[in-house]
């Protein structure tokens, strides 16, 4: 007897849905809702045609197969913008991200290929209940960030955060400290925690693990799942956090509510940017300055340059090994870091 190929999207990775039996019911619209876990059949795939699995790795499917994924939306500026809301009522819909982000693209960046294709097969069901991301969050105490925090912000996606995470969290440790890394805005991606977590990162968290697909969701929405993240951040008793919190604070993905309540604790403001005269319209529209300057803006000496002329703050290229002296001792002053250990 043939049997159809399911593949667990990485949104499910909070979830027990690839240990413990569920049913599969096609549930009326009113009745749909983001984090909501769906399936659907894959009906066309592009050149680009991988899923990232709830481990981390990345598998290709092929037409037929089951995604299990989550409702949700997205409004990337270099990649692709939707949602289940905009889901025809003949159930064609996309994977909005290799995560399992489930919806239809309305708009697509030139700089990405089309979508892997679905059709909606049904909602994940357990009895009369569907089941949801919201019902694999635990509970955490509630707290507030009275640590230290190297806050990263960027421009746009893809101008270098989790790159330059990844190096001040290896530059953390070598100084001995226990570190936890979080991603607090975005579209569920787990190669991005799990890149701190390779760095060095001793605890990683992000917005999935308080049971949001994307963080392109309503204020108290974001708030509520916001303080969640900081309950199991603080449970795990850091000595530096290290926290993504997003590009502009114009774009939807509630950055600007994740920079307000992360700055208490923030010690440390490192702006991560595509284009030196970005780096102006981030500045004010955060309301900060930030205490470094990097990513692809500084690729160059003459980017390094360009950005040192236009705001007071360091400019460094992370990926260059000569600069790290100098982000050291960055470091260093702002978080009140002893002698390496």
């Amino acid at each position: 007897m043939s049997e159809t190929k399911m593949t667990f999207a990485s949104l499910t990775r909070i979830s027990d849905l690839e240990d413990i039996p569920f049913t599969l019911d096609v549930l009326p619209r009113d009745r749909w809702a983001t984090g909501d876990y769906v399936i659907g059949e894959v009906t066309q795939t592009s050149p680009n045609r991988q899923i990232e699995l709830s481990t981390g790795r990345m598998i290709e499917v092929s037409i037929g197969d089951l995604v299990v994924g989550a409702f949700g939306f997205r409004a990337a500026t270099l990649e692709s913008v939707g949602s289940w809301q905009d889901i025809p009522d003949d159930g064609r819909m996309h994977a909005m991200t290799a995560a399992g982000l489930i919806g239809a693209v309305t708009s697509r960046s030139s700089f990405v290929g089309e979508p892997i294709h679905l059709e909606y097969r049904g909602h994940v069901t357990r009895g009369v209940q569907k089941v949801t991301m919201q019902d694999f969050v635990g509970a955490s105490a509630p707290a507030t960030i009275d640590l230290p925090v190297v806050l990263l912000i960027g421009t746009s996606m893809s101008s270098g955060k989790t790159t330059s995470a990844k190096v001040i969290i290896r530059r953390l440790k070598k100084r001995g400290l226990r570190v936890t890394a979080a991603k607090f805005t975005g579209a569920g991606r787990y190669r991005d925690v799990l890149s701190m977590s390779d760095a060095g990162a001793d605890a990683v968290f992000d917005f999935v693990d308080a049971g949001l697909p994307s963080t392109v969701c309503e204020r108290d929405v974001y708030q509520r799942a916001f303080d969640t993240l900081v309950g199991r951040i603080v449970e795990t008793n850091p000595d530096v956090i290290v926290a993504e919190a997003g590009a502009s604070p114009i774009e939807p993905y509630n950055g600007q509510v994740a920079v307000q309540g992360l700055s208490h604790g923030r010690r440390f403001t490192v702006l991560c940017a595509s284009d030196p005269y970005a780096v102006i319209g981030v500045t004010k529209g955060f309301g900060f300055q930030p205490d470094l300057v990097t990513g692809i803006c500084t690729s160059t000496s003459a980017g390094v340059k360009v950005v040192r002329s236009l705001v007071q703050a360091a400019a460094l290229n992370l990926t260059n090994p000569a600069s790290l002296p100098e982000l050291d001792q960055l470091l260093i002053e702002s978080l009140g870091i002893g002698p390496q250990t």
